[in-house]
């Protein structure tokens, strides 16, 4: 008699306003890539902004009810695991958990307790803030609900030759404490993932360098000069890609391809997919399911370039390129 097949891990899903926008194709391929391994997905209904990185600038209070009405919504329909593609999202809904359970301060000079945090989110929010609900990003469920080992064997269409630098920006394992995922200063779960895939990871030194986040409106100077130094670095170690898994990330290094080359005198033409554009496609998922067609710098050249790569044959030596190799 066979064992009874495992119940599939299942989130309530947040996707967040860039995933619905400017970043669909990081949330069409994020719902292709989780339902191809049995993770199973549920909206949190009525979901709004989470304030994401403006709001806490603003009113650290206010921030924290946006963010906390998602994790609510997710709680109301049962789910206290809540998953998100966008790791400002991410950072959002963690900081929130974490300043809900934090007790009444006292004040050390009258001895008054002032409102707690959840005090002041319930009273914005007007019903009861989230007991348990936290949020992970999908890249960890992918790693640690899924397993490396079981995506390399879902595998259908290895990404041989393809050499990729896995960016994973500065907050997905940033501040260590509140994300608490991976090592905050050389990740590797990304690192992996991509190798199971069949593809070639070289060793990237900037990869939890920032590439000027949202400073493209304020300080296009600042954005442009950090951005180059990702693509430029890139390049060095001879990769094909960068590999994002932020949407701000990739806006500026992809969308914002033309200021950050006249920036740097260059003419840097690799492409910037999401995790989840590669990963399905290794899966053997339909292009049209991931949205290859919304990235400026197109993946096509570079895939076609690996391809001829891979059917080179291999010197005497066992030449050829190899995972992890070092950047020159």
């Amino acid at each position: 008699m066979s064992a009874p097949a495992a119940t599939p891990p299942t989130f309530a899903y947040y996707p967040g306003c860039s995933q619905t926008g400017t970043a669909a194709e990081y949330d069409r391929s994020s719902r292709a890539c989780c339902a191809a391994l049995g993770v199973r997905l549920v909206d949190v209904p009525d979901w709004t902004c989470c304030g994401s990185t403006p709001a806490h600038t603003v009113d650290h209070v206010l921030a924290g009810a946006l963010a906390a009405r998602n994790l609510l919504q997710a709680e109301l329909i049962g789910h206290d695991r809540v998953t998100t593609p966008c790791p400002s999202c991410l950072a959002a809904l963690r900081t929130a958990s974490h300043h809900l359970a934090e007790p009444e301060a006292e004040d050390s000079e009258t001895g008054l307790r002032a409102p707690s945090f959840r005090t002041e989110v319930e009273r914005l929010l007007d019903r009861p803030a989230p007991l348990r609900a936290d949020a992970v990003s999908v890249l960890q469920v992918l790693v640690e609900d899924v397993g490396v080992e079981a995506i390399a064997a879902a595998v259908k269409a290895p990404l041989a030759g393809l050499r990729v630098a896995p960016y994973y920006g500065c907050i997905m394992n940033r501040p260590p404490g509140l994300m608490a995922f991976d090592d905050p200063e050389n990740p590797t779960a990304l690192d992996r993932l991509l190798a199971a895939c069949g593809a070639t990871v070289v060793d990237y030194p900037f990869k939890t360098e920032c590439c000027g986040a949202a400073f493209g409106m304020p300080r296009l100077d600042i954005m442009q000069r950090l951005s180059a130094r990702l693509l430029g670095m890139a390049a060095d170690c001879g990769a094909d890609a960068i590999v994002v898994a932020c949407p701000l990330c990739q806006m500026n290094l992809d969308l914002r391809r033309s200021q950050v080359n006249a920036c740097a005198g260059k003419n840097h033409a690799m492409p910037v997919p999401y995790f989840t554009q590669l990963l399905g496609l290794a899966l053997g998922l339909p292009e049209d399911a991931l949205g290859l067609d919304k990235l400026v710098v197109p993946l096509a050249p570079a895939l076609e370039a690996a391809k001829a790569r891979a059917a080179e044959p291999k010197n005497a030596n066992g030449g050829g390129p190899k995972e992890n190799a070092p950047c020159a």
